[in-house]
C-alpha cells in the first residue's frame, strides 16, 4: 500500500454507499514525501528521543500516511488521565461510559429530572418501554402504563449544585450533535463509535468549566476516534487541540470569542486586498461572519474528510512551538516559575516555518502572532477575489460563492497560499511602521 502513490486515501475513511455527493480527497500518499512508518520509527533515538525536527519538514511536504496518523498527532499535539473524571461523570449520570448516548433533554432548568419516555427508554434501555397505543390490546396497553408508572416513581435525588445542572443540560444537545458528525462515513454506522464520541465531549464538556460543550466540537472531536483507538489516547489529544481553539467557543452575552479572529481577519484583508475588504464592508459583511464556520471547525466542512486532516497537520507542522503546551501547565506552588520547566534553549530548527517567521517578525515588532488559520482563510478569499468584487452583490452572493468551494479546494495549495499572505502581511506591516 505505501508504494502505490495513486492509492486514495479516501480507501481509509470508508465512505456509506449511499453518500455519493461527498468531495474526494485530493491528498495523495506520495513516496519519499509522506511521512511513513519506517521515517517516523527512524526518527527515534534508540533511548526513545524523537528528532521532531527532521519530521516537520516532511509533514509539510506530504503529509502523514493514514496507518500512522494517530500516533504522530499525539506528539503535534502534546498529550497526557482520563479514566477519572470519566467515572465521576458516569456517577452523576450512568449512560456515559454504557455504550449508549442520549437525544433528549434529562433534567429541567431549575435541576428536576424529565419523566418524559423518550428520556427515560434513553437512559433505561432495558425496560423496554413504548408508548401506549391504540390498539385494541387492552393488555399491551395496561402493561406499558404499568412499566410507564413503575419508572416515573418519585426517587430522591440529592440536590445538584449549579454546575452539575449546566452540564446535564447540555448532553442531549451533544447526542445530537454527535449523530449529525460525519454522517457519511462508514465508521459512525456502528453504535460503539457515536457513544465513544458523546463520552468523550460530555467528559470534556465537564472537565472545562469555562467554556463547556459548544455546537462545532464535535466535529473537531471526531477525527480523534477515528485514529485513536484508546479512549484516552483520544480525549487528550482532543483536549490540547481545544487549548489551540477554545477561544474561539468562549462567549459572553454580547460577543462570541471567535470574533476576535474574524476581527483579525479583517485587517490581513484590509492589508493585502484593500479593494476586496472595501467591497466587503459595502456589502455589509465587513465583520467576516460569513467565514465563521472556516475558523470554528478548522475547514472541517470546506474540504472532504480526509483532505481535511491532512490541513490540519500541515498546519500544525507549520505552528509546530515545542514550548506551546507548558504555558498551560500549573506550577507546584505559586512562587515558583514556569522558567524553570522549560530546560535548555529550543533551536529554531526545531519550530514550524509559520512559527519561525512569527519569531523573526515578534523581535522586530513586539507584536503577537496572528494564528495561521486566519491566513487560510484569506488565501479563500484572496483566491475568490475576482469573483466576488464582479458577482457578489449581497451576502448572499458572498455566502454562496464560498459556498462553492466545498469539496474543490486543494489543501497543500490553500497552506501554500497562506504561507504566502503571512509574508506579504509582515511585510506591509514593517513598511507602515518604518513610514
Amino acid at each position: 500500500m505505501w508504494f502505490d502513490t495513486g492509492a486514495p486515501t479516501d480507501s481509509f475513511y470508508e465512505v456509506r454507499a449511499e453518500c455519493s455527493d461527498v468531495p474526494k480527497t485530493r491528498f495523495k500518499i506520495k513516496a519519499g514525501k509522506t511521512l511513513s512508518e519506517r521515517r517516523w520509527k527512524a526518527a527515534f533515538s534508540p533511548e526513545g528521543h524523537l528528532d521532531m525536527t527532521r519530521m516537520l519538514s516532511r509533514i509539510q511536504r506530504g503529509g502523514i500516511h493514514p496507518t500512522i496518523r494517530g500516533e504522530v498527532w499525539e506528539f503535534l499535539l502534546g498529550w497526557e488521565q482520563y479514566a477519572k473524571w470519566k467515572e465521576l461523570c458516569c456517577q452523576m449520570f450512568p449512560v456515559i461510559g454504557s455504550g449508549r448516548y442520549i437525544t433528549a433533554p434529562v433534567i429541567t432548568e431549575d435541576g428536576q429530572p424529565i419523566h418524559d419516555p423518550l428520556v427515560l427508554l434513553e437512559t433505561n434501555p432495558q425496560l423496554g418501554l413504548v408508548q401506549p397505543q391504540d390498539n385494541g390490546n387492552a393488555e399491551h396497553s395496561e402493561l406499558s402504563t404499568s412499566n410507564s408508572s413503575e419508572t416515573n416513581k418519585p426517587t430522591n435525588h440529592p440536590p445538584m449544585d449549579k454546575k452539575e445542572i449546566q452540564w446535564k443540560l447540555t448532553l442531549h444537545q451533544i447526542g445530537l450533535d454527535v449523530v449529525r458528525t460525519d454522517r457519511t462515513l462508514v465508521f459512525y454506522e456502528k453504535q460503539e463509535n457515536l457513544s465513544k464520541l458523546w463520552d468523550i465531549l460530555a467528559v470534556y464538556a465537564w472537565i472545562d468549566t469555562d467554556v463547556g460543550y459548544c455546537q462545532g466540537m464535535s466535529d473537531l472531536c471526531s477525527p480523534m476516534i477515528m485514529l485513536l483507538e484508546d479512549e484516552a489516547d483520544a480525549f487528550w489529544c482532543f483536549e490540547h487541540l481545544m487549548r489551540r481553539l477554545r477561544g474561539n467557543f468562549r462567549c459572553t452575552d454580547s460577543s462570541v470569542g471567535v470574533e476576535t479572529q474574524l476581527s483579525n481577519l479583517g485587517l490581513v484583508i484590509q492589508v493585502i486586498d484593500p479593494k476586496l475588504h472595501q467591497h466587503l464592508e459595502t456589502l455589509g459583511g465587513g465583520d467576516y461572519l460569513f467565514a465563521f464556520r472556516m475558523l470554528m471547525v478548522m475547514f472541517r466542512r470546506e474540504f472532504s474528510f480526509g483532505d481535511s486532516l491532512y490541513l490540519w497537520e500541515m498546519m500544525w507542522a507549520l505552528e509546530y512551538d515545542p514550548d506551546f503546551f507548558s504555558m498551560y501547565e500549573e506550577t507546584v506552588s505559586s512562587g515558583e516559575t514556569a522558567e524553570g520547566s522549560k530546560g535548555k534553549p529550543k533551536s529554531i530548527s526545531q519550530y514550524g516555518k509559520f512559527e519561525r517567521e512569527n519569531m523573526k517578525n515578534k523581535i522586530k515588532s513586539g507584536e503577537a502572532p496572528l494564528p495561521i488559520s486566519v491566513f487560510l482563510v484569506a488565501s479563500v478569499l484572496k483566491e475568490k477575489s475576482s469573483k466576488l468584487l464582479t458577482e457578489a452583490r449581497g451576502l448572499d452572493d458572498v455566502v454562496k460563492i464560498l459556498n462553492d468551494i466545498t469539496g474543490n479546494l486543494d489543501a497543500k495549495k490553500a497552506c501554500a497560499g497562506a504561507m504566502k499572505l503571512h509574508r506579504k502581511y509582515l511585510k506591509k506591516q514593517l513598511q507602515v511602521k518604518k513610514a
